[in-house]
């Protein structure tokens, strides 16, 4: 077990590149699975959750191949199962993004309920429905039992504009019989890799980037070499910790046409930032104060399907907005559970009303204390971290394994930013 123990009042600087994106590296991980031939990928970050799918892929059978920092190679030439070990399939919940893959490649693919992130109900109905509309037959008995002997294009209505369910859908769907129509699908950048990846691979997807996907199914799929793009929910987690702290930050590697739905919600805290080319740097010079909205209303920070403001930058938001002039309303309106650490950042001293599981109200700027923090999901417990390096005095995170499910090399890379920050075991 491991613990960070933070000393805060230390503003973060320096230069950074942007880490593969998470929410992308790990369909198009599964993807691979869809050809017998070779696969190279790109700009994988090196994290928990990219270790544990790799683990399950060499469990299924595939060769998995480091060839160097971030790049893979995955040759699935010889499949010897199509069940996930329940041991994995627990620790992550992109272990679901599996289904489509394995029955379109077999046609069967067995698997205990996914883990990850405990932030609410986060229901599999729309991944089971788009699945049986292609032909899949699914027995729920404490386990989840696909088969199919055939796949069939079909005309898909998502009834919620899920990732994964979109991305399952799109995987079982390439090698299906005839065209495919995924209407209220979700776009977010990652599936905009995966669908750009597949199409390298011979696929024929068309509609990337909007809620409508067309896929004609084609006969099978062969290599490719691809590039994950860079991760948005880290950049827009650390434009937060260096704003909290009132430093200064170049984040590399960048898409700038990614940050648009970013700028919109930062901006209502007063923070901005500077982009040149595939840079983006936030200044340490700008004042940190709430825009109300028309006559003077509280402005609100709400999340929603891209190209909306990300969900999972609700709880940055949350902790940044501690340390801002003015009050805004959170409003989480995905997950129930998310909001809940904030009984946590009110411990160290912040101001916020939690209306209900949903909606949160924040004053601020707040002067925050050290404490000792349990970090319950990846985004929360980032932001633990951001507060412990706005506090004065000494904080400990615990459960420091689901942060870095989704941070590559945190603490080594905070450090070079001058964050007084060090990772200890403990008993």
């Amino acid at each position: 077990m491991y613990e960070y123990v933070i000393e805060g009042g230390f503003p973060i600087s320096g230069t950074i590149t942007a880490s593969g994106n998470k929410n992308a590296a790990l369909p198009c991980l599964t993807a691979t699975l869809l050809t017998s031939e070779p696969v190279v990928l790109h700009n994988i970050p090196e994290i928990r959750d990219t270790q544990v799918m790799l683990q399950i892929l060499e469990a299924l059978g595939a060769k998995v191949e480091k060839l160097e920092p971030h790049s893979w190679k995955i040759t699935a030439s010889n499949l010897t199962s199509s069940e996930l070990p329940g041991d994995l399939t627990k620790k992550v919940r992109g272990s679901i993004v599996f289904a489509g893959p394995l029955l379109g490649r077999t046609g069967k693919c067995e698997m205990m309920p996914p883990g990850g992130d405990v932030i609410g109900r986060r229901r599999l109905d729309t991944h089971f429905l788009a699945l049986e509309l292609l032909g899949a037959n699914i027995v729920i008995n404490g386990h989840f039992k696909m088969t199919a002997n055939k796949l069939v294009g079909a005309d898909i209505f998502l009834d919620e504009a899920s990732v994964t369910a979109t991305e399952n859908a799109v995987m079982a769907a390439v090698l299906a019989e005839g065209e495919t129509i995924i209407q209220n699908a979700a776009s977010e950048p990652h599936i905009q890799d995966l669908c750009k990846m597949l199409n390298l691979m011979g696929a024929k997807i068309s509609g990337i980037g909007s809620n409508i996907i067309r896929i004609q199914g084609v006969e099978k799929l062969h290599s490719c070499e691809y590039t994950i793009g860079p991760d948005f929910i880290e950049i827009g987690s650390y434009i937060g910790m260096a704003a909290a702290t009132k430093g200064k930050i170049t984040i590399k590697g960048i898409r700038p046409e990614e940050m648009r739905p970013l700028k919109s919600h930062f901006s209502k805290l007063g923070i901005s930032w500077r982009i040149d080319g595939d840079e983006l740097t936030v200044p340490n010079t700008q004042e940190l104060k709430v825009n109300p909205d028309l006559g003077g209303m509280t402005p609100k920070i709400d999340d929603m399907p891209w190209p909306g403001f990300p969900p999972d930058l609700t709880s940055i938001m949350t902790v940044v907005a501690t340390q801002v002039d003015g009050t805004v309303l959170i409003f989480e309106k995905m997950f129930e559970s998310r909001l809940f650490f904030v009984d946590k950042l009110i411990s160290m001293g912040a101001c916020i009303t939690l209306c209900d599981p949903h909606r949160a109200v924040v004053s601020g700027p707040s002067m925050l204390h050290g404490d000792h923090l349990v970090s319950p999901d990846i985004r929360a417990g980032m932001a633990m971290v951001i507060a412990a390096l706005c506090a004065h005095g000494e904080s400990r995170i615990s459960n420091v394994y689901q942060i870095e499910r989704g941070y590559e090399g945190l603490v080594e890379q905070l450090q070079k930013l001058g964050a007084h920050i060090k990772k200890v075991e403990v008993n």
